[in-house]
């Protein structure tokens, strides 16, 4: 398996969970939350510590994730 694919499948979008926003798996911590968090200057480890759920990996997983919008969605700004 490609390291992007197994970021990848770290990522879950349910209907009933979030309304439907991608999530770490087995979570409810929504990837643009994680995003968010390391554009604003936040710590890997002070996102660990504030959501023990999480590993690096899931952060990782996020930036993967995040990074495949950007090359497939293009948006006006």
């Amino acid at each position: 398996m490609d390291t992007n694919n197994k970021y990848l499948e770290k990522i879950s979008s349910e209907p009933d969970i979030c309304r439907g926003k991608p999530c770490i798996k087995g979570t409810r911590i929504p990837v643009y939350m994680i995003i968010s968090l390391l554009a604003q200057g936040e710590t890997v480890e002070n996102i660990i510590k504030d959501y023990p759920s999480l590993t690096t990996e899931d952060i990782t997983a996020s930036l993967f994730y995040a990074a495949r919008l950007c090359e497939f969605e293009a948006y006006a700004l």
